[in-house]
């Protein structure tokens, strides 16, 4: 997937008119117009527009900024991409018409309003001299009942395993049409890793009097120092004495709910896993909760002194 900051042949901190005066020399080397029959030269032009609707806009360029190319373009269909660009609003002062730039970007014909290009204008380009091009959001809403909706946005938020297992509300801090906004985002117990919640409305605005776009929100749960999940189970190691092994004993166990005492049987191996029925997570959909199961890690000193040596000795004589 190629980076469109590549494609313009900027740097990532490039400012709002670099990435514009690239954009400009790039769209006037490879306009159709210039390359008739080109189908290398179209290629290229749609890649420089599309990276242009991207940088030249501020949300779309964080939002690129902080997925990456791939991660972008899982969040953001092509309409979502060019959806509020006016491309004449650049073009329109370099003489090019924009009927043609549909057909190219998307395959259509003619422009905005059934206009079609100017055969008579004496501009090699197309189109009237400073004939502006028309706004790709009109574009996309052209022969819809409803007006479009706005564009979606998406950010991060991390929690704690504990908070996974309760569920959380988190305060999230959004800019939505250049005012800092908090959201109250909710977020249901047993959620893990790489699971998006939906906020709806809380998108860009809908262009035309639509409805805004909406929020996504992807979770990230953080690993905890004493549990390993699974799905909806987790695993906790717990340590004892080689003793207590044979003889048998009880040990205190977290758990989400609390501290819990189970009963090691005497005999046990070590590795041995017992199991805490509905002591894990919460399943995120349906009822009920996974597992919690203990491994019995069987502790054996490095070293011993005289008095251990002897014992475990005479326990070696009687052939434990």
């Amino acid at each position: 997937m190629k980076d469109y900051y590549q494609l313009l042949g900027v740097q990532k901190n490039a400012t709002v008119d670099e990435i514009k005066k690239a954009y400009r020399k790039l769209a006037l080397q490879y306009h159709p117009d210039r390359n008739k029959g080109d189908k290398a030269a179209e290629e290229r032009f749609k890649e420089i527009n599309e990276a242009y609707a991207v940088l030249s806009d501020q949300e779309k360029r964080r939002q690129y900024d902080m997925f990456g190319a791939e991660g972008f373009r899982k969040r953001y269909s092509q309409e979502d991409i060019f959806q509020g660009f006016d491309i004449g609003d650049v073009l329109k002062d370099m003489g090019f018409g924009t009927s043609d730039v549909f057909s190219v970007l998307f395959g259509g014909g003619g422009g905005r309003g059934g206009r079609g290009r100017d055969t008579t204008s004496t501009n090699p380009f197309g189109g009237g001299p400073g004939a502006a091009g028309p706004d790709m959001s009109e574009y996309f809403t052209r022969g819809r009942a409803q007006p479009a909706q706005g564009q979606d946005v998406a950010t991060d938020v991390t929690i704690t395993l504990e908070e996974a297992a309760h569920g959380v509300e988190k305060l999230i801090s959004l800019q939505r049409e250049g005012k800092l906004e908090q959201i109250q985002v909710k977020i249901p117990p047993g959620i893990d890793t790489g699971k998006k919640l939906r906020v709806a409305g809380k998108g860009g605005r809908g262009p035309g009097g639509g409805v805004a776009g909406n929020l996504y929100v992807h979770v990230t749960v953080q690993r905890h120092p004493l549990f390993h999940r699974q799905g909806s189970d987790i695993f906790i190691d717990r340590e004892i004495h080689f003793s207590e092994a044979a003889l048998g004993t009880s040990i205190e166990v977290p758990t989400f709910n609390g501290i819990k005492k189970v009963k090691i049987p005497a005999g046990t191996s070590g590795n041995t896993k017992l199991r805490l029925k509905g002591e894990g997570m919460p399943h995120l959909k349906g009822k009920g909760k996974g597992d919690a199961y203990v491994r019995v890690v069987i502790k054996l000193p490095k070293k011993l002194n005289a008095k251990q040596k002897q014992l475990v000795e005479a326990l070696a004589e009687e052939g434990l």
